[in-house]
């Protein structure tokens, strides 16, 4: 368990040697990773509401994590404290994960699964092994992780204790490393096709989460190893090994997502006339919502602040509702900036307060 909650057995925070999910879930979030619930004993999101369980629900244009529900697993993961508790809190059976994009980690993670090894060509995608060489040895991701390491001349990861290691229930590794380059890395199964670095060996990253150290399933404890509790940089060598093996998005600027259901109701009015307040909203939240088309250099952050000053004067002024005008800066936000809930809500609440000092009517200046 992480070291700051290895305390007595008898503390309330720990049970059968594993810390309670409120506590680990607080633990997780300290250190900047977004987290979101497990069902209990499971390692599988927990189960979101009905309507986000129909077929084609798209997570895209869906209100729940605005409202605060943990619908969509690691779409949903969240760095606020009060949903922290309103979530765990009355559940201590739902596990924790981690969503590992934006918490900017990539998880390399070993499988044992007792499959049938595939064609010697995909052991080590790209790495030619010779027919002469005897592979019938390499029947999990610590073997073919081990080979790789060696084939480079780098130390073994899986003996790497410098970084947080943990051990799943089957007999896996979990080795936790920290992005330090601004580079999104993309997850990928070691049975893929187009993105894999190694047999049995997962990459959990942009896209992806992974169970967080000290939570309990059905099959047991993930036990951390060693005396080390946070991730290190990941190693020069293993990013080359990723970016050969295709680890990152295409390098073409990526279409727009779409917009969520009330944002893009205020930027539809904007666009085609109609009741001024709706425009002049619909105008600042597509100002928002576009920063989606730019990964960085948007101006995001000043773009929000000047939408949530907007919305907090025409709020006071009695021409929005503030609830519900609130939600919609925090979809357009999200939508832009998936991860980054806490930074959004901050800054929507220091704009909208600034706002509300001064009242606004459609067409004066804000």
């Amino acid at each position: 368990m992480p070291a700051d909650l290895r305390v007595s057995v008898s503390d309330s925070t720990v049970v059968d040697g594993a810390p309670q999910p409120l506590a680990l879930a607080r633990w997780c979030a300290s250190h900047g990773w977004p987290v979101h619930p497990l069902a209990p004993d499971r390692k599988t999101p927990a189960a979101g509401c009905s309507p986000c369980r129909r077929p084609g629900h798209d997570h895209r244009s869906c209100p729940c994590r605005a409202e605060g529900r943990w619908c969509h697993g690691f779409h949903a993961a969240t760095l606020d404290m009060s949903r922290i508790q309103r979530w765990w809190g009355p559940r201590p059976r739902m596990g924790v994960a981690v969503s590992c994009g934006p918490a900017n980690l990539v998880v390399i993670d070993l499988d044992t699964h007792p499959t049938p090894q595939p064609d010697r060509n995909r052991l080590l995608p790209g790495v030619a092994i010779a027919d002469d060489i005897d592979v019938s040895a390499m029947t999990t991701g610590f073997h073919t992780l081990a080979v790789l390491a060696a084939l480079r001349g780098q130390p073994n990861p899986a003996d790497d204790d410098t970084t947080l290691r943990v051990r799943t229930p089957s007999g896996g590794l979990h080795l936790w490393y920290r992005a330090t380059d601004g580079r999104r890395w993309q997850s990928s199964a070691g049975s893929g096709k187009s993105r894999a670095l190694a047999w049995q060996v997962d990459v959990r990253a942009e896209g992806g989460y992974i169970i967080a150290p000290g939570t309990r399933t059905d099959a047991g404890v993930y036990t951390p190893l060693g005396t080390a509790r946070l991730p290190a940089p990941l190693p020069a060598w293993l990013a080359q090994e990723l970016q050969r093996t295709h680890h990152l998005p295409a390098a073409h600027v990526p279409a727009p997502r779409p917009v969520p259901g009330r944002a893009r109701q205020a930027v539809t009015a904007a666009r085609h006339g109609g009741d001024p307040v709706v425009a002049v909203l619909g105008t600042v939240l597509a100002e928002v919502a576009d920063c989606a088309c730019t990964p960085e250099g948007a101006g995001f952050s000043e773009k929000l602040n000047r939408a949530a000053y907007t919305v907090g004067g025409l709020a006071a002024a009695g021409h929005l509702d503030e609830h519900h005008a609130r939600n919609a800066l925090l979809e357009a936000a999200l939508h832009a900036r998936p991860g980054q809930e806490h930074r959004a809500e901050a800054i929507i609440r220091s704009g909208m307060t600034a706002g509300a000092r001064r009242p606004l009517t459609p067409g004066s200046r804000p």
